[in-house]
């Protein structure tokens, strides 16, 4: 299977290794530095204790997701528009996308701007990049995607790879409770600079927790969203599965990168809005983190 993946960070060369490994052939859409690197010694994945260089084809073209049969677009939220028109006339006319994306809209947001379905995807995986084209991963790794006329294929094809992978009919909801989750701890990650197992050792830090999952599950209600699953046992349970895991958003502001803090706490904090229910803690969160993006900017000036 050729695969294409749009916008290669530590999401999508974690899944590109893992189907590379597998034998397949995968072309990463990338920034310059990527390119470089995997050109110069492949692309790293280093995982379960053993570090190996996978061979894949790298690019800065978005040419580079042409001929694929399957397309995994891994942008950041923010860039879904701008990224989706660039590779939009490279697309075969029948080949499946898949948004591997924070935020629960994301998919709907490339859909509108390709024309074409997307089938959403929420990606369960521990991801960091320590360098260009090194990929570590620190646990999990599967997908739970929405139905659609190549889905069940492409959980096939992805299981065989050791990405395990689920078809749902229900993946709103199933987006739903993992913006959730990184709703509890992306912004406090961040603020902080801590990872999930040290952050969750501080006075009060489970407390705020609940009331962040409180005001999620109060939106998801309002908006007729069912969220799978006991949503706070999960979130106090993922500390302890990824204890040295920093949030994406945490890795975003050490980097001096602009985070997707809008389509995580921003998102509730809007649709709260919308429906006139009160989400203090999600705005709180959104303000911290606005405020070290703020910092950031300035001291680049």
């Amino acid at each position: 299977m050729k695969i294409a993946v749009m916008g290669a960070g530590a999401v999508g060369c974690y899944y590109g290794a893992m189907l590379a490994r597998a034998g397949h052939s995968v072309t990463l859409v990338g920034r310059p530095q990527l390119v470089t690197a995997v050109q110069a010694h492949r692309l790293i994945l280093e995982a379960a204790g053993r570090t190996e260089a996978v061979p894949v084809d790298a690019t800065t073209d978005p040419s580079g997701v042409a001929g694929a049969d399957a397309v995994l677009f891994c942008v950041k939220a923010n860039d879904t528009l701008t990224a989706g028109r660039v590779i939009a006339s490279h697309l075969g006319s029948s080949v499946p996308v898949l948004s591997l994306q924070n935020g629960v809209d994301s998919a709907e947001h490339l859909q509108a701007v390709l024309g074409r379905p997307v089938v959403p995807a929420a990606v369960y995986v521990a991801v960091d990049m320590p360098a260009p084209a090194h990929v570590r991963h620190h646990g999990r790794g599967e997908l739970v995607i929405g139905p659609g006329p190549s889905s069940a294929d492409i959980a096939e094809v992805f299981s065989r790879a050791g990405i395990p992978t689920e078809v749902s009919e229900n993946v709103k909801g199933v987006l739903w409770a993992k913006l959730i989750v990184n709703c509890a701890y992306n912004a406090l990650s961040a603020v902080a600079q801590l990872p999930y197992g040290q952050m969750m050792k501080t006075d009060s830090v489970p407390e705020t927790m609940r009331d962040i999952v409180a005001e999620c599950l109060a939106v998801a209600e309002r908006s007729n969203v069912m969220v799978p699953g006991e949503v706070m046992s999960t979130v106090l349970g993922l500390a302890a599965s990824m204890p040295d895991q920093l949030s994406s958003t945490a890795q975003d502001l050490a980097q001096g990168k602009e985070s997707e803090i809008d389509h995580l706490n921003g998102y509730i904090v809007r649709a709260a809005a919308r429906l006139g229910i009160a989400a203090p803690v999600n705005r709180a969160l959104l303000v911290m983190v606005r405020l070290v993006e703020a910092k950031a900017q300035s001291a680049r000036r």
